[in-house]
């Protein structure tokens, strides 16, 4: 038996300063351990307890571990992870499917084909996007890997009518709108994280999906694994959206990506009864 986990990255298995959530006193604080370095400055924390967990569960020959991200391949390739390297990342929001760290050239073009057949131009909504962003709270404008378009904003001064208008002239066009911190993405429709998962699933044999994610661009992973969790923080928790298949955590922060890891590997592990 073959169990694929696939997680979301940011927020929910690695966690930045700003989004630790340690509100517990401090000489009870988890100990952290820093996977991501960015312009020589640490960026991203798991406690080490979700580090150690996190090592077992990869070693586990049984296990496929799948990092699974709305980051760019360069965004991604900066964390280390502990524990034995992933032989599978799915990112850009499905859009790229590395493969021992390479890129699939074959799902880059499957993916690029469905995009030109189902939704509006890439350019059209990077124009949009910047046509209507105010210089007042709009920080940077970026495209990923000619896939997405996302800008990163000071959150609070967004108007919610200003969200809500743009999330309305997206759906329209084939496109999803998403807020994840400081940053507002705009994504295709048919780009997705569940569709990458599914052709690991397919290439590994795997026989059950496991998933974790804290975003509305991670319901769709979430509803296509057989059993999933979410954090009690994050787009998905704000809009109390769940699903029979998956389980709503309470805990928030980082404390919450050491309890996803946990609940992988406790299921992993039952599985593997199960199928003894």
């Amino acid at each position: 038996m073959t169990v694929l986990v696939a997680s979301d990255l940011d927020r929910t298995l690695i966690y930045s300063a700003a989004a630790l959530g340690l509100t517990m006193p401090d000489p009870v604080a988890p100990r952290l351990l820093c996977v991501e370095v960015h312009e020589s400055k640490p960026l991203s924390y798991m406690t080490e307890t979700a580090a150690g967990l996190l090592a077992e569960l990869t070693a586990d020959p049984s296990v496929v571990f799948v990092p699974t991200t709305t980051r760019t391949r360069k965004q991604y390739q900066r964390i280390r992870f502990p524990g034995r390297p992933a032989p599978y990342a799915i990112c850009a929001n499905g859009g790229q499917l590395l493969v021992d760290g390479v890129p699939d050239r074959d799902w880059r073009r499957q993916v690029a084909a469905r995009l030109a057949e189902e939704c509006a131009p890439l350019e059209e909504v990077h124009q949009h996007l910047l046509a209507v962003a105010d210089p007042a709270w709009l920080r940077k404008a970026r495209l990923a890997e000619d896939l997405f378009a996302y800008l990163v904003v000071e959150r609070d001064l967004v108007p919610d009518e200003w969200l809500k208008s743009l999330t309305a002239w997206a759906e329209a066009r084939g496109w999803t709108i998403s807020l994840q911190g400081r940053k507002i993405y705009a994504v295709p429709r048919p780009l997705t994280k569940s569709a990458a998962m599914r052709e690991v699933a397919r290439r590994t044999g795997a026989t059950t999906t496991l998933a974790a994610g804290d975003s509305l661009l991670d319901a769709d992973l979430l509803l296509a694994a057989d059993a999933g969790w979410r954090p009690g923080h994050g787009e998905l928790a704000d809009a109390a959206w769940t699903a029979p298949s998956v389980t709503a955590l309470a805990t928030a922060g980082v404390l919450a990506g050491e309890e996803i890891v946990r609940a992988f590997a406790q299921e992993a592990a039952r599985l593997g009864r199960l199928d003894a």
